[in-house]
């Protein structure tokens, strides 16, 4: 088997069919797709069945729910196949993404190979990277969020390098593909990027996530235990990771995280951290927040080239 496809499967019955019609259309001889529906309280699961009842390629694992992480632990633990690639299930593989995955890290015995997505609107992400890239500067791009290139769909990963890096708790219900991500790089991986687009990200698919204080200190901690000895080496970055959601909670007019937590947590950012950052984190919450609105008032301009 040359691919495993992992589709961690929740409430997603207005999707699925056409995720995974897009993965039976693919041209690769080999591949297997893992569907891990995780407790869905719609008829998820039943869709899944269904397909699976057409297509023995198709294996549908039911769950009790255990949150996104455990499902693609699960599907990663039933794996067959030499290469695992993850596919949530309101996206789409697109023609020849499997064939172009698996042909790029045969030919660069890289560990993961990294290639672009389009969003369903047909936007293309861009290509920031090309060939080998060192593990350093990814790191420190993820953990900033600054990272424009995909982190764990539109990526094709030997099996045995995710080993260890599904035990993310299930607190942690945003972020967690960035930081899995970041265990995966920490092993010092060979990571190769490719120009070309595999995957159809659907924007604008709604949840229930919500931001809390509590989310962000146990986040916090575990990226502080994943990048262990290291942890001074990206010190600025995890203080900027800090920054910025500290503003995400000033623009939500939350100002009570600045004396429970970010004032000692970030202390005196150093002069390595943008100014804008160290100014927003100087003023009180109450001025801090227009300035932050403004800030991304002018960034969603400049993005839409108006």
């Amino acid at each position: 088997m040359k691919i495993s496809v992992v589709i961690p499967v929740y409430n997603k019955a207005d999707y699925i069919d056409g995720c995974l019609e897009c993965l039976l259309q693919q041209d690769l001889d080999s591949f297997e797709v893992i569907c891990v529906c995780d407790g869905s309280t719609d008829n998820s699961g039943d869709i899944c069945d269904q397909w699976a009842a057409k297509d023995l390629r198709i294996r549908v694992i039911h769950k009790d729910n255990g949150g996104v992480t455990a499902a693609r632990r699960r599907g990663v633990e039933e794996a067959q196949g030499e290469y695992v690639m993850f596919v949530d299930a309101d996206d789409k593989l697109l023609s020849g993404a499997l064939t172009t995955m698996y042909q790029a890290i045969e030919q660069s015995q890289a560990d993961e190979v990294i290639a672009t997505f389009t969003t369903h609107e047909g936007v293309p992400s861009p290509v920031v990277y090309q060939g080998f890239t060192p593990v350093e500067p990814l790191i420190k791009t993820i953990i900033t969020s600054k990272n424009r290139f995909p982190v764990l769909w539109s990526i094709i990963f030997r099996r045995e390098l995710l080993t260890d890096v599904l035990d993310i708790p299930r607190e942690i219900i945003e972020g967690e593909d960035k930081l899995m991500q970041v265990k995966v790089l920490m092993k010092q991986p060979k990571v190769f990027f490719i120009p070309q687009p595999v995957y159809c990200y659907t924007l604008g698919v709604p949840n229930s996530r919500r931001h809390t204080l509590e989310r962000e200190q146990l986040y916090d901690q575990l990226l502080l235990q994943t990048l262990g000895q290291h942890a001074t080496d990206y010190a600025d970055a995890l203080t900027l990771h800090k920054l910025k959601e500290y503003e995400r909670f000033i623009y939500d007019g939350v100002y009570t995280v600045r004396k429970a937590y970010y004032k000692s947590a970030i202390g005196k950012p150093s002069s390595a951290i943008p100014l804008y950052d160290r100014l927003v984190f100087a003023l009180p919450p109450v001025l801090a927040r227009p300035v932050i609105k403004l800030y991304r008032t002018f960034i969603n301009i400049k993005q839409k080239g108006l």
